[in-house]
């Protein structure tokens, strides 16, 4: 169980910037500026009767920290402030949280209609896992609101994409996909990475749940591993709280207080990040040897119009493809001097990756043509260095991959 919540929904209700600095703290009798770090599994009672009364719900207060803790707590309810939700849970990775969002609510017979385009993990969980329970699934171009109609079952109970999608960036109309899911008694369930809290909002756009791999803009420097499912307070209580409770996929309370410490700087960190990614993506459209730039905040992405519907801002990715195929691709990372490879994003330092060997290569290679991940595309994760800096980097390595 929790600590009561009432003081925190009373209280004024701040601006985002300020709600990543101020959002959810709870002080000890210490009166500790930063957020406190409870390193502790579990918690003592007065007497046997207070126990009883935690246990059965009569007393607001911790048990097991495998249930909840109370700086992972701080952490949950700062994410709910920002994002716009009612409760959620954190989670030891992002991938725990989209496992979890998926199986707490999927029962043997039932049918989820998922985006094609997905991180290749999730297209696991969907594709292999799933299935081994009874679960049935059909992928779908995520572009299209169609396929999504004809997708559609009876036994359809979860719809379930990326936007922006990875590595391609594209995008999906969340609302319209939301408003299919509800006519057919779904939920819909966004990973919201790309975008970051910041530049979209699903659960505005009728989304039913949200989640993050809080490993790449919430921390954001290289730290720590996390996740995070936000809905409604009747949702987690019907479909995660058990699930949570009884499958041990917690995050730790000190990733919790590290990811508090990496909101306080979100806003400065994704806003610069994004700025200079719009730079670069500019700089790449009229580079030499470039075959295209995939970028929402640009005229040229094919769905901006959409973009500027449900996006405040672009992502702080960039996906670029290469003439030349892989060897172009891996001339041109080769020649990279200040931009290092990994297959992370959302850092502070700016990464590149080739889907094709790395995040999505257990895909075949007829799925990766369908997704438009060519052996030439590589995905741009821009950082916080001088935005000079790395388009002369860019530019160096260009120069390289012609030779």
């Amino acid at each position: 169980m929790k600590a009561d919540n009432t003081e925190l929904k009373a209280r004024r209700q701040w601006r985002p910037a300020t709600e990543m600095v101020h959002g959810g703290t709870q002080r000890s009798a210490f009166g500790e500026t930063s957020e406190a770090l409870f390193l502790t599994q579990g918690f003592v009672y007065d007497n046997a009767e207070a126990a009883e009364a935690r246990f059965k719900g009569e007393d607001e207060g911790f048990i097991y920290s495998r249930y909840a803790n109370p700086t992972v707590d701080m952490f949950e309810k700062r994410m709910c402030l920002l994002e716009g939700a009612e409760d959620a849970r954190a989670t030891a990775s992002g991938m725990a949280a989209v496992a979890a969002s998926i199986a707490c609510q999927a029962n043997a017979g039932d049918h989820i209609v998922a985006a094609r385009a997905l991180f290749g993990s999730c297209r696991w969980v969907i594709e292999t896992l799933m299935p081994r329970y009874g679960v049935e699934c059909t992928l779908v171009d995520g572009r299209d609101i169609e396929a999504w109609k004809a997708a559609v079952r009876p036994s359809t109970k979860v719809f379930f994409l990326e936007s922006p999608t990875n590595p391609t960036l594209e995008l999906c109309d969340i609302a319209a996909i939301a408003d299919l899911a509800h006519e057919n008694g779904a939920k819909l369930i966004v990973d919201n990475v790309f975008a970051t809290p910041l530049w979209q909002k699903p659960l505005d756009l009728g989304a039913d749940i949200v989640v993050y791999s809080t490993t790449k803009h919430i921390d954001g420097q290289g730290r720590c591993l996390g996740g995070i499912v936000l809905s409604d307070k009747e949702w987690i209580d019907e479909n995660l709280h058990d699930y949570f409770r009884h499958t041990g996929p917690g995050m730790s309370p000190f990733n919790a207080w590290v990811m508090l410490k990496g909101l306080e700087t979100l806003a400065l960190r994704v806003g610069q990040q994004t700025q200079t990614a719009e730079k670069i993506a500019d700089y790449l459209a009229e580079a030499p040897g470039i075959a295209r730039v995939l970028y929402p905040g640009r005229d040229d992405h094919p769905q901006a119009d959409l973009a500027r519907r449900q996006m405040a801002n672009g992502s702080t990715l960039v996906a670029v493809e290469l003439e030349g195929g892989k060897a172009g691709a891996f001339a041109f990372e080769n020649g990279l001097e200040l931009i290092r490879i990994s297959n992370n994003l959302g850092d502070a330092k700016s990464l590149v990756t080739h889907p094709a060997t790395t995040t999505h290569k257990n895909l075949s290679a007829e799925a990766r043509e369908v997704l438009g991940i060519s052996d030439g595309l590589v995905r741009l994760s821009v950082g916080l260095e001088d935005a000079d800096d790395l388009i002369e980097d860019i530019g160096r390595a260009l120069a390289k991959t012609a030779r």
